[in-house]
């Protein structure tokens, strides 16, 4: 019947919607994920650059830091004297 056939292009269009949302969800995660890993692995280089090679402490840091994080230890880094000034501000 015709309110049947409304129900099922409903149910598509739904599904469809549903799929899109999802998709453009996933891509913005996977850039966020993306951009974390960039200024990482950036931050990582310079840091070795400068004061040698990291401690274990410093990895996890970086391992485990967010965007925000990542994003003020780089200014910091222009500044700072340690690894200590870098991470902690000190």
């Amino acid at each position: 019947t015709t309110g049947q056939q409304l129900i099922q292009q409903g149910r598509a269009l739904g599904r469809e919607e549903g799929l899109q949302k999802g998709l453009q969800k996933g891509l913005q995660k996977g850039l966020q994920k993306g951009l974390q890993k960039g200024r990482q692995e950036t931050l990582r280089r310079l840091l070795v650059r400068r004061f040698g090679p990291l401690p274990a402490d410093a990895v996890a840091r970086l391992n485990a830091a967010t965007v925000d994080e990542l994003d003020g230890w780089l200014d910091r880094l222009l500044v700072a004297r340690s690894l200590d000034e870098v991470f902690d501000g000190a």
